[in-house]
């Protein structure tokens, strides 16, 4: 028995074990850092999209489009704070005076902020 055989239609080497070749298959080495919206994000397509879930896994490219989603979000997510704190006179200013009322307006567009970032990354969906 040959050591590998390599499949030129799949690009796939396989190696004898026993009387049978069985696929080298090799996870690519991805030391990603996925946060809170990538996570969310996996959930959801694990749910609600099942078969680009699968394709991805499958595909080995379910990390890093996580972590481009992940990024993607995050970045969008701190844009809008500050643009919505800004637009609404939020400041400094206003936490030295009165903390309750920052810490309930920040609270609210932190809220809205997620809800426009996760509607966004979804598509609308849930």
């Amino acid at each position: 028995m040959k050591q590998t055989i390599h499949n030129e239609n799949t690009g796939i080497d396989y190696t004898p074990v026993g009387e049978v070749y069985l696929p080298n298959l090799v996870l690519p080495h991805g030391d990603y850092e996925i946060g809170v919206w990538g996570e969310r994000y996996r959930d959801y397509i694990k749910c609600h999209r099942k078969a680009f879930y699968t394709s991805l896994k499958m595909q080995c490219k379910l990390d890093e489009h996580l972590r481009e989603v992940d990024m993607r979000a995050r970045e969008m997510y701190d844009r809008l704070v500050n643009q919505l704190a800004q637009r609404e006179g939020i400041t400094e200013a206003l936490k030295a005076a009165d903390m309750m009322q920052w810490v309930a307006a920040m609270n609210n567009i932190s809220n809205r902020a997620r809800e426009i970032v996760w509607n966004d990354i979804t598509g609308g969906g849930d």
